[in-house]
Order: structure tokens, then sequence, then C-alpha cells
């Protein structure tokens, strides 16, 4: 079972995902994400990335339902969620493959880096607000080069989804969280 601490963690982000903010989510709200990351550069529709992001988002769409949409209603919830989260662990490959999508969609001039500013907009992205991230880029840059390498990134996208350790940084990927 997710804990608390993962609970916190993932709060925002579900209610982020929630487009409609019913308490559910549901296709539509997926769709609504898509459109979303439809809107960073370089994911522009009929792309090759705007594919990729769509496969991924609704993929992992597919997947919540599967583990969590026991009545069929094509609504999950929060417990859903964090019943998918249980699984990541021997899913790996699937979530870091899923950084490597990421990554490719935030990293705008196509370096081959995600700086702050790239950072900022991937949090801004996913929750589909500004938000302040000040301070965070730098706790997520583990080797303080100024920029996250697709390595960097792919392992705190793992802790993000996986880590139930407050202390690991890529708690804070995808901005900041309540965390008392």
């Amino acid at each position: 079972m997710a804990s608390a601490f993962q609970e916190r963690k993932l709060k925002g982000m579900f209610a982020a995902f929630d487009a409609d903010g019913d308490g559910f989510l549901r296709e539509e709200d997926f769709t609504a994400l898509v459109a979303r990351w439809s809107r960073l550069p370089g994911v522009d529709p009929g792309t090759d990335l705007q594919a990729r992001v769509t496969t991924l988002l609704m993929g992992w769409w597919a997947a919540l339902r599967e583990t969590g949409d026991r009545n069929g209603d094509g609504a999950v919830d929060m417990d859903d969620l964090l019943s998918l989260v249980d699984k990541l662990p021997a899913m790996a490959g699937d979530v870091t493959a899923t950084a490597d999508t990421v990554f490719d969609a935030v990293d705008a001039d196509g370096d081959g880096r995600i700086c702050a500013e790239e950072h900022r907009r991937l949090v801004e992205t996913w929750t589909g607000r500004p938000l302040d991230a000040s301070g965070v880029f730098e706790l997520l840059d583990l080797n303080r080069d100024g920029h996250l390498s697709r390595e960097e990134f792919a392992l705190l996208w793992r802790q993000y989804w996986m880590s139930d350790d407050p202390g690991e940084p890529g708690n804070w990927l995808c901005g900041r969280f309540a965390t008392g």
C-alpha cells in the first residue's frame, strides 16, 4: 500500500489531472492532459513527439483504469492511483520510458539537457497552472551543472513516482507539495 508520504506527494498531481475537479479521473481528463502537453514547443499536432506524448498519456490512463476501475464506470479515484503506484516498481522499464518521452517533450531547445526554465515549464504543464518552483531545480540538479541530463531526469522521475523516501530529490520533480 502506498505510504502517507506518497499520497501527500501525489495528491497535487491527482488534482492537476482531474481537469473538471470532480474527484475522479476519467478518459476526458487525460485527453485534457494531452491537450496541455500539445502546447509545448515541439509537441505540435501531427509531429512524432505529439504522437508519442499522446500514446504515453493515454497508455497510462489505460493502465490506471485497468488497475482501478473495478466497477467499470470509467472513473478512478486517488486510492486507485495509489494502487497503480504500488505496481510501479515492477514496471520500472515503463516508468523510465515515460521519463524519456517527457524529457524529449520538455527539452524545448533540443540540446539534450533540461534547464531551470524548461523544468518550470514541465511543472506548469503537469499542473496546468503557474507555480512557484523557486529553489526546486537546485534540489534536482544532482551534479550541480545547471542542467538535468537525460540520466539525471530518468532517476528523478523514478524517484518521483516510486519513492517512499522523503530525502530523495526526485520527490520534488513536479514541484512543491505539503511535506507534513
